[in-house]
């Protein structure tokens, strides 16, 4: 009966976020829903949260670890990766927004299947997949596939990972060269371009809610911090300025708001926000990373 109660108790508070959200007023940042990763219960887990933090809700309960989620554009739906034989795989997972309807996706043993990423229609997803090729090199592929996990399919001229889909459905992503360049491509791989250019590593591309600007991480400067450009690569700024690792940033839903992960002296991950302009910053989350937070497309 308990279970039945938080069952219910969590569709009532999601439903009236994405409802809220998807209203013709403009939403409070308090109806906004943000999910997250947290090793609290011992395994990596999924929990969701406001923008207020005044609820967290764990969906995911299972052996291993479960991260990086990546909401549906419905909102309905969230995709995330999960370890299998002793985090030797690395596999792709979709779930409802209440943890339930658990389906595995990809299975590549020995494979490391992540970064999930819905097209703007929702009908297919992208993902990395990291792995030594045969010669005992570090190789990285950007994959896609159907929603339901049928047609998997490398797209074979895109070496990389970290894909996330624009608004018009090209892919950003970071590119696998000597230092890796954030880039924007086709969905078929095709009319590529580098967008960064530096002897850095520039990861985890994010676009802006209105298609204009893209966050990324980048240890240009000696440690990795966030940046925004613009969507063609123009106009990079430097957004954060700490002495430990600042990455995997999101926009919040007006693009207003972008939060982060920082790790502290000992390592300990942290969710952490701040202004699109870089002001503000506060600490949001404790002992938390894998921020995603939900942005609604309308179909």
């Amino acid at each position: 009966m308990r279970c039945v109660k938080i069952m219910y108790t969590l569709s009532i508070f999601l439903f009236a976020q994405i409802t809220s959200s998807q209203s013709n007023e403009k939403p409070e940042s308090t109806q906004y829903t943000i999910a997250y990763s947290s090793k609290k219960s011992g395994d990596g887990e999924i929990y969701l949260t406001n923008s207020q933090v005044t609820s967290k809700i764990k969906i995911t309960n299972r052996p291993g670890n479960d991260g990086y989620a990546a909401w549906s554009p419905d909102g309905k739906r969230i995709a995330c990766y999960a370890y299998h034989d002793g985090r030797k795989t690395w596999s792709i997972h979709t779930m409802n927004i209440d943890g339930t309807h658990r389906k595995r996706l990809t299975h590549a043993k020995n494979k490391w299947d992540s970064s999930p990423a819905w097209s703007p229609d929702g009908k297919r997803i992208a993902f990395s997949r990291s792995y030594k090729n045969d010669k005992g090199v570090w190789t990285e592929e950007i994959w896609i596939m159907n929603s339901d996990g049928n047609k998997q399919t490398q797209i074979k001229s895109l070496n990389g990972g970290g894909p996330y889909f624009t608004l018009d459905g090209k892919i950003v992503f970071h590119s696998q060269t000597n230092t890796s360049e954030i880039c924007i491509a086709n969905a078929d791989g095709s009319a590529m371009t580098t967008l960064t250019n530096n002897d850095a590593e520039d990861w985890h591309p994010e676009v802006s809610p209105d298609g204009k600007q893209i966050a990324f991480m980048s240890n240009r400067d000696g440690n990795f911090e966030i940046y925004v450009m613009n969507i063609d690569g123009s106009h990079q700024k430097r957004l954060t300025f700490n002495d430990v690792r600042d990455s995997t940033p999101t926009w919040s839903p007006d693009g207003s708001q972008i939060l982060y992960t920082s790790h502290d002296k000992e390592e300990n991950a942290h969710i952490y926000i701040m202004n699109s302009d870089g002001s503000s910053v506060k600490k949001f989350i404790q002992n938390a990373g894998g921020q995603a937070w939900l942005k609604i497309r309308k179909p």
